[in-house]
């Protein structure tokens, strides 16, 4: 069996998971999720734990038996807690608001760039070099996060641009501090 496959998903105190065929729906604080997966796989209840199991130990199975146990984990935990990505904007002038329930980017661009948030996203600006998405769906916050990233990547030479809170950017020396340096 698959390490991630055969361990038992811990289903906290506010949560119910429900299935119906290939379909498993979570129910919890935060909202509802339901998502089709593999109609070969099946499902057991013991207690407070959620079991997937394989039918066979075919390569497919195999494939996609710890992929499925990983996707009901993050349904559980994103009902009971929700994902949170957290995003840094880099760069002076650069900043952020929201407009409604939409983000206004104005970094350098000759016109503000306006995004607006996907289904069961939330965005917000705690303040103009900070954002912050939340939701329940663990695919679609990171989704989200990828898109605002993707307006302005980091550069390599200054680190200017919006970037992952934790995300490390290495920068390169230019040519002319390499021209300046080698000729001291």
């Amino acid at each position: 069996m698959s390490r991630i496959g055969k361990k038992p998903i811990v289903v906290p105190e506010g949560v119910e998971i429900s299935v119906n065929g290939s379909e498993v729906t979570v129910k919890g604080p935060k909202g509802t999720l339901t998502q089709s997966f593999n109609a070969h796989m099946s499902y057991e209840t013991n207690g407070n734990e959620f079991i997937v199991k394989r039918p066979d130990d075919a390569k497919e199975s195999k494939m996609i038996h710890g992929t499925t146990r990983a996707l009901i984990q993050n349904m559980v935990t994103g009902v009971k807690d929700g994902f949170t990505k957290t995003l840094s904007i880099i760069g002076i002038g650069y900043a952020a608001s929201m407009q409604g329930k939409n983000l206004v980017l104005r970094i350098g661009f000759a016109n503000p760039i306006t995004i607006v948030p996907m289904d069961g996203v939330t965005i917000s600006c705690p303040d103009a070099n900070t954002v912050v998405v939340t939701g329940i769906d663990a695919q679609k916050v990171g989704q989200q996060a990828a898109v605002i990233r993707q307006v302005r990547k980091p550069e390599p030479y200054h680190g200017k641009g919006i970037r992952y809170k934790d995300e490390k950017v290495e920068l390169r020396v230019s040519k002319a501090k390499k021209k300046e340096s080698a000729t001291k």
